[in-house]
């Protein structure tokens, strides 16, 4: 790992600003990619068996999972094994081939009770009924499960809708929990990501769903693409909430893998926290709850709202099979993934099964480090990880395993301890992608830091943005602020530092600006340069004044913004900062300033973070002061910003170091 050293160093701040900065990438599906465990792969097939049953005699308890890989149509979004349009002879042989792997398991597994078992897919209510008996009835005598188990399936909508026998007989087998997937109800992005709907079908749907029985009723939604803006996320919370199920659940797209994949570079991760926090709060004043940063929403009480099978996996770190094409299985030290993951094929999976070969396409041996950050990053799904259950299955004080990430999460006031969990605050929630990775093992984090340069360029980034971004849906033109916030060292006035963000918004995403932003209505340009201010960096009570108007044409990609600068001055040492909104991070910049012989300025920007910089020239076909420089090169700073810091720097006549 070419980053090794570099992540030992213990610099946890690099690993946040990392994960946000790749917030497509650092989620809650860990590894980070497929090669993170190459070399823990196990590639001698006859050591497979003997491996599994050694490693399940470490623990007595489990849960299930049974994939089932087909849908009418595969949706762009989808990163799962999936295959479409099959018929039921197909299926059928698909499902023989499945009792043959849990015939398999059930050597393995006897006397062990089973937590949790979820029917998922794909659609599992694709198959026959007679199919999903045979399923049904092979998981019920294989295993041994207790009465208080839940079982859990998935349907879709039109099913749900034009078969509702079928979803009676399902409830019947013992299925008495059901999720739907309805996603979206904007027939523009139904139609863009391959799936149908409409809302006669989700109504009938949720009929025949509530005729056969069911009381525990979730519904998906999912959020984060590029073509989604906020008004249509709402219209979808709304309808959504009005079906009244017992559970919504919301699933962020994550791009990887999907046909979508292209399109992850234009939703930054402003748009995200935007989106999650418009439907916390919509759900909850509807009455779902969850705490910051759980994706499960739940209007009965006491109930997390997700299966058996995943409650257990997400709070206990249980143990689970998955059995099935693609299925992932996690034991107490290994990680496994069925033939199908990768190529979403099914002939391989079936060449194994009928050689009486546990179907996997790769097997791992985990050290405890990695078994650990699986389970860390998993429980990140409910906004929390249980210290109890850590302490339980690894035999360690998670506070002190984490220390040094434990006080920075706490310092920053991203999480919270309460009794025996560490918990998400409402902020945190928001910066979850960097919290995440801070519990990647060593190895996990250095392939995290390597894909600095090697991911997808911040232009095609922005190039997708921009092809989604319609300024006539703003009052034009366009009124912005930017303040420039200056300290300097007391009795070293020539030694100058800058208040800047990180923007977490395209355009521009992830460079270094100014502190500012869009009018609101009702606002004057001094009240929004101060909520700004705010708002992105934590600074209040900062006497502003007035620098002047910057309206160059083109200084913003977005369409025509003129901007109203501001100048203040404050004490850094007395000036926490706090940086919130579309700012991923906040800092101060030492700063310097200086003239060569023909002309030209060097602005060079120095912060914890590194050297950010610019090259501007005086502007001879103007006496206009907001027109004065004219940016020449920029790395690493937003817009126009550097002219406007230059002019602030000539026109004050402040003196800043030259050295």
């Amino acid at each position: 790992m070419t980053n090794q050293n570099l992540v030992e160093s213990n610099d946890t701040k690099k690993i946040f600003d990392a994960g946000l900065l790749y917030h497509h990438y650092a989620n809650t599906a860990y590894p980070l990619t497929p090669n993170s465990f190459r070399d823990f792969r196990i590639t001698d097939q006859t050591r497979i068996e003997s491996f599994l049953k050694s490693e399940w005699e470490k623990t007595d308890r489990l849960s299930l999972y049974v994939h089932i890989p087909f849908c009418k149509v595969r949706c762009k979004f989808c990163e799962y094994a999936v295959l479409q349009d099959t018929d039921e002879s197909t299926e059928g042989q698909y499902v023989d081939l499945l009792l043959q792997e849990m015939a398999m398991y059930k050597k393995i597994l006897e006397g062990k009770k089973i937590a949790g078992y979820d029917l998922g897919g794909g659609t599992p209510t694709k198959l026959s009924v007679m199919n999903l008996k045979k399923i049904t009835s092979s998981i019920t005598e294989s295993f041994d499960i207790p009465e208080d188990v839940i079982f859990s399936i998935e349907t879709t909508p039109v099913i749900a809708a034009k078969e509702p026998e079928k979803i009676l007989e399902v409830y019947n087998m013992g299925y008495h929990r059901i999720s739907m997937g309805i996603q979206t109800v904007s027939e523009k992005l139904l139609n863009e990501l391959g799936r149908e709907g409409a809302t006669h079908i989700y109504e009938k749907a949720v009929q025949n769903i509530r005729k056969a029985g069911y009381t525990k009723f979730n519904i998906d939604l999912m959020y984060g693409f590029l073509n989604q803006d906020n008004e249509d996320f709402e219209n979808t919370l709304n309808y959504a909430i009005s079906l009244n199920p017992d559970y919504i659940t919301l699933y962020r797209n994550r791009y990887k893998g999907t046909k979508l994949e292209k399109e992850a570079g234009g939703v930054s991760l402003y748009k995200i926290i935007q989106q999650y926090r418009l439907a916390y709060k919509l759900l909850n004043e509807n009455g779902f709850f969850a705490n910051p940063g759980k994706n499960t929403f739940s209007r009965i009480k006491k109930d997390y709202g997700t299966s058996d099978y995943l409650t257990e996996r997400v709070i206990n770190g249980t143990s689970y099979v998955g059995m099935g094409l693609g299925a992932q299985s996690f034991g107490m030290e290994y990680l496994a993934y069925n033939q199908g993951a990768a190529n979403k094929q099914l002939e391989k999976y079936r060449q194994l099964i009928e050689k009486g070969q546990f179907p996997f396409q790769d097997i791992y041996s985990l050290n405890k480090e990695e078994s650990i950050a699986k389970m860390v990053s998993v429980a990140f799904y409910f906004g929390f990880v249980d210290i109890e259950a850590f302490q339980k299955r690894f035999g360690l004080n998670f506070l002190d395993y984490f220390k040094k990430e434990v006080e920075f999460v706490t310092s920053q006031s991203f999480m919270e301890i309460i009794k025996n969990r560490i918990y998400l605050t409402d902020r945190g929630s928001d910066y979850i992608n960097g919290i995440i990775p801070l519990f990647f093992s060593k190895r996990s984090k250095a392939e995290l830091m390597d894909l600095i340069g090697k991911s997808e360029t911040k232009s095609n980034g922005e190039k997708e943005f921009l092809s989604t971004y319609n300024i006539e849906e703003f009052a034009r033109p366009s009124v912005t602020t930017d303040i420039i916030v200056f300290s300097s060292k007391k009795q070293q006035t020539n030694k100058l530092s800058i208040l800047m963000i990180k923007r977490g918004e395209h355009p521009f995403m992830n460079d270094w600006a100014l502190p500012g932003g869009f009018i609101k209505p009702g606002e004057t340009v001094e009240q929004t340069a101060h909520r700004e201010l705010y708002e992105e960096a934590g600074v209040s009570n900062i006497e502003l004044s007035q620098l002047g108007m910057f309206s160059q044409p083109k200084r913003d990609p977005r369409g025509w913004v003129i901007s109203c600068a501001f100048v203040g001055h404050v004490e850094k040492e007395n000036t926490p900062l706090n940086f919130g909104e579309d700012a991923i991070d906040a800092q101060w910049f030492e700063l310097q300033f200086k003239a060569d012989t023909t002309g030209k300025y060097s602005l060079i920007l120095t912060g914890e973070q590194g050297v950010i910089s610019a090259e501007v020239e005086k502007n001879e076909l103007t006496n206009n002061t907001a027109s004065a420089f004219k940016n020449i090169k920029s790395k690493g700073i937003a817009f126009d910003h550097a002219e406007i810091i230059a002019i602030a720097l000539t026109t004050m006549d402040l003196e800043c170091d030259e050295q």
